[in-house]
């Protein structure tokens, strides 16, 4: 059975956030922003939940480790106590990593306009699709039973809020997922705290 409160942050902007390039599985670090959306997230999560108690799940991106130890420091925590998991790393946009939407459009009109029509189940060449990544988080999305904070990726928050929030996959790839604020994500519901 899923943990009843999952809290979630995602990491703090990047210079190809900025630039509206797709991350996916590439290890890009936080930004000047990103650190101080990061921090901010911290002492945010640190005044709503008894974050010290909870275990706190980190992807083992460079930029979602940072953002952890940004995180766990604004709250009051000793920086690095967190655990990793492969399972939470972002989706992979496979060859159009690093690419921006418009250059995606001109290099692969065709894949990007499958995309358009099913963004849950289209997956870039080499890529994953958002039904992929429901399949790779689920089985750790089991094994998590109790409260904790995971610190993740947009893609994953998506596809948390689908298995766990209830939200229909056509909603969650329209979602904005925030840096630098805190996803409350709870059986059948999920709410900006």
């Amino acid at each position: 059975m899923i943990a009843d409160r999952i809290w979630f942050l995602r990491h703090g902007e990047t210079d190809w956030n900025r630039e509206g390039r797709l991350q996916g599985q590439q290890d890009i670090p936080l930004n000047d922003l990103g650190r101080a959306q990061a921090e901010s997230a911290g002492i945010r999560l640190g005044a709503l939940a008894p974050v010290a108690d909870l275990p706190w799940i980190v992807s083992p991106l460079g930029r979602t480790r940072r953002t952890a130890e940004l995180a766990r420091a604004g709250a009051g925590l000793a920086a690095e106590d967190y655990a990793l998991d492969d399972r939470l790393k972002e989706i992979t946009f496979g060859r159009w990593e690093g690419l921006t939407w418009r250059e995606v459009r001109a290099a692969d009109p065709a894949g990007a306009s499958k995309r358009e029509i099913d963004k849950w189940g289209f997956a870039p060449p080499g890529g994953e699709s958002y039904a992929m990544l429901v399949d790779r988080i689920r089985p750790w999305l089991d094994t998590v039973t109790q409260p904790c904070v995971v610190v993740a990726h947009g893609g994953v928050a998506r596809a948390m809020m689908h298995v766990v929030a209830g939200v229909p996959p056509h909603e969650a790839t329209a979602l904005d997922i925030w840096q630098g604020r805190v996803l409350l994500l709870e059986k059948g519901r999920y709410s900006w705290v």
